[in-house]
């Protein structure tokens, strides 16, 4: 009896501490991050709400789900937005290796501002929809939970008067992070996101490395600075995107020290990469059954990722041709026309349990175009990569895995099937690569608690104690003129120049009376 009321008693508490939890997802592999993190709270007895708009393209809010979705209208279709994620990628992929560096700044600024009105009108669709403002408030979430790539998560926590856990990979340059989570980030030593450069840097590349982030910056203020307007009308009151996102209690930064080079970071900077990783399940009998065909020589894991479907058929032709001239086997990913070149020892896919592949001990190799989260999988299984990558952060990202020496990069614009061959040969038949993939992997794993749960701990210890300003430095508080203490040089420099001053028609004064003196001697003389 008193085991019975001693259970019933802990099904109670365990219910007393479930709480409402809003999310304001980001498209693509940001939805996929986020996953795991909105499971192990449902897990744990949240009850867990997204707020999507009617227009999503990779959030499908009609199929059952524990998650709740409160869909909300935006004035576009989801084919409208899936066309300009198309332009983006088409321009990233295929136009820019074609451009000088300023003229892909030119093309890239045209580019994203049709991204710019959409991104306005999905924050319309929820800000200025009162009732469904109303609803959510009634809701009494606890937190709310935001991907800054998707603009307005922050205001809308603000509207709610929630606590806001922020979860991202980047922000180009780092600049949010610096500016408005106020993360340092010394040009001497920490690489600019997508600068292509690691933490030892020549004094050639801290130079670039400086002129990234004076350009970063400058994007940075002239991109956002339309934002500032409809922050403040949004809000009510004078404000900037900026200080709205620095309000932010926590920022879960979705790498880890086996990805990122040392750097300094806050307190309320919690880094989570690699949270989706998990052991391989078993393959189904068909892949299982050619993997093990692959005998001594094991397979390669061929994927550019959910957004990279199909590619040219020059393209697609040259890659098979190369995949053909090694003696592994080849499980591709591809949803586009088979390649005329196609050897027998690949196979195509529309779609691969690609963690359970990594996870494979006939693995040798991954291809992948360098998005996070395939990266991460590939260290927690300890396989080295051959990247190929496209856009965004992509080359970023493989210019990291090639400084910790478990990646060899290759140029898609440029890629000839010789190169691809010599390449694939390079990271399976040298013994370093794979060797520096499974330290990597052992660091990966060797963590006091999984990625995962501390994720979900500081989102929890956030609802449990209202927020986490405690955690958030006082530099939110100073302006950047105080942040460098140039008001503080500034007066000493004032000080050091009255003195000197001073000092000087001190000695000035003490001449005059001395040469005075003198000729009073010689005329007295």
């Amino acid at each position: 009896m008193n085991i019975s009321l001693l259970f019933l008693g802990f099904l109670l508490l365990q219910r007393a501490t479930s709480e409402n939890v809003l999310i304001w997802p980001a498209e693509g592999s940001h939805w996929i991050n986020l996953k795991p993190i909105i499971n192990e709270l449902i897990a744990r007895g949240h009850s867990v709400t997204v707020a999507v708009n009617s227009a999503a393209v990779y959030i499908n809010y009609s199929e059952p789900s524990p998650v709740k979705f409160e869909v909300f209208q935006v004035p576009f279709t989801s084919d409208k937005f899936q066309a300009y994620i198309n332009t983006v990628m088409e321009f990233f992929i295929y136009e820019k290796a074609q451009l000088t560096y300023w003229q892909a700044y030119r093309r890239f600024s045209a580019v994203m501002e049709p991204g710019i009105k959409l991104t306005k009108g999905i924050c319309d669709g929820m800000i200025k929809n009162e009732r469904l403002l109303q609803k959510l408030r009634d809701s009494k979430f606890k937190v709310l939970l935001s991907d800054p790539v998707q603009v307005c998560g922050d205001l809308l926590a603000l509207k709610l008067g929630v606590p806001l856990v922020f979860t991202l990979r980047f922000s180009p340059g780092f600049a949010v992070e610096r500016h408005c989570g106020q993360m340092p980030a010394p040009p001497s030593y920490v690489p600019v996101i997508m600068s292509e450069l690691s933490d030892k840097m020549s004094f050639v590349e801290r130079s670039q490395n400086l002129l990234y982030s004076f350009m970063y910056d400058w994007v940075f203020l002239r991109t956002w600075r339309d934002w500032d307007a409809y922050y403040s009308e949004a809000s009510g009151e004078p404000t900037t995107l900026c200080e709205t996102m620095g309000k932010a209690d926590i920022w879960l930064i979705r790498t880890y020290w086996d990805f990122e080079f040392p750097r300094p970071f806050l307190p309320n900077f919690v880094f989570v990469g690699g949270l989706h990783c998990q052991p391989a399940n078993p393959l189904p009998q068909e892949m299982e059954e050619f993997v093990q065909s692959s005998g001594e020589h094991g397979i390669v894991v061929f994927s550019l990722g959910s957004m990279i479907k199909n590619l040219t058929t020059e393209k697609a032709d040259l890659v098979a041709e190369a995949l053909g001239k090694i003696p592994q086997k080849v499980l591709w990913r591809y949803a586009g026309e088979k390649p005329k070149t196609l050897a027998s020892n690949t196979k195509l896919y529309k779609w691969l349990p690609q963690n359970d592949l990594l996870g494979h001990p006939k693995t040798r190799v991954f291809i992948t175009h360098g998005g996070t989260n395939g990266i991460y999988e590939a260290i927690y299984h300890g396989v080295p990569m051959l990247g190929i990558p496209l856009f965004a952060d992509q080359p970023d990202n493989m210019a990291h895995m090639k400084a910790k020496g478990v990646a060899v990069v290759v140029n898609f614009a440029t890629l000839s099937t010789q190169e691809l061959v010599v390449a694939l040969n390079t990271v399976i038949n040298d013994t370093r690569y794979k060797e520096n993939a499974v330290k990597l992997s052992i660091i990966q794993r060797d963590q006091p608690m999984s990625p995962l749960e501390r994720s979900v701990y500081w989102i929890e210890f956030v609802m449990r104690h209202g927020g986490a300003k405690h955690l958030r430095p006082a530099a939110h508080s100073l302006s950047w003129y105080q942040y460098h203490c140039l008001d503080v040089v500034a007066f000493l420099g004032a000080c050091v120049a009255v003195f000197l001053y001073l000092l000087t028609k001190c000695c000035l004064s003490c001449c005059r009376i001395c040469r005075g003196t003198k000729v009073e001697k010689e005329k007295t003389q």
